[in-house]
């Protein structure tokens, strides 16, 4: 490659210095990321400057993309970190009610996979296929705890989160049932 194609190349991506500058303007919510991913501000911080470092590394993102990458990496970095998937097959979560606590307080009292999947397909926007490939877990699995996680916050019934829900011909059942 000519030295001439790699300037005008290297020009179009975001560069080191970039990412410096989207980390720094970022940085409470890069680190709230993290912090509500590993519940830990000491691991939170080591995902935070891991992340950095990546960011830095990754010579082929366009400028538009760099602060959802930013973003991602934080996630990223954190699930190579927690392994909130492993902890979701090892141990069944036991769904407790917090209706009187405060809604930041109710986040850091949910599991930690529920934390994941809440900060992915909620806060984050990614859609339950892209989090379970991220997870490395079943969408099923990523679905009933997005809808878990999202009762467990709005101080539902924990119980009605693995509630089957009722539609077409079964609601209507359901209805004959009652009356």
């Amino acid at each position: 490659m000519s030295k001439m194609a790699e300037v005008q190349t290297h020009s179009i991506y975001a560069t080191p210095e970039d990412f410096c500058a989207i980390f720094k303007e970022n940085m409470e919510i890069l680190y709230s990321l993290a912090l509500l991913l590993t519940g830990d501000p000491a691991i939170a911080e080591q995902c935070f400057l891991a992340a950095l470092g990546d960011c830095q590394d990754r010579p082929n993102v366009f400028p538009e993309w760099a602060r959802s990458w930013s973003r991602r990496s934080i996630i990223k970095r954190a699930i190579r970190r927690m392994d909130p998937a492993g902890s979701f097959r090892a141990t069944a979560a036991i769904p407790e009610e917090f209706g009187d606590l405060e809604i930041p307080t109710r986040l850091t009292k949910l599991s930690l996979f529920e934390r994941f999947v809440f900060a992915m397909t909620v806060l984050e926007g990614y859609s339950v296929r892209e989090c379970a490939v991220l997870l490395n877990c079943n969408p099923r699995e990523v679905e009933q705890t997005r809808i878990q996680a999202l009762r467990r916050i709005a101080g539902l019934n924990p119980a009605l989160a693995t509630a089957p829900r009722a539609s077409g011909p079964q609601v209507q059942s359901s209805l004959d049932n009652a009356a």
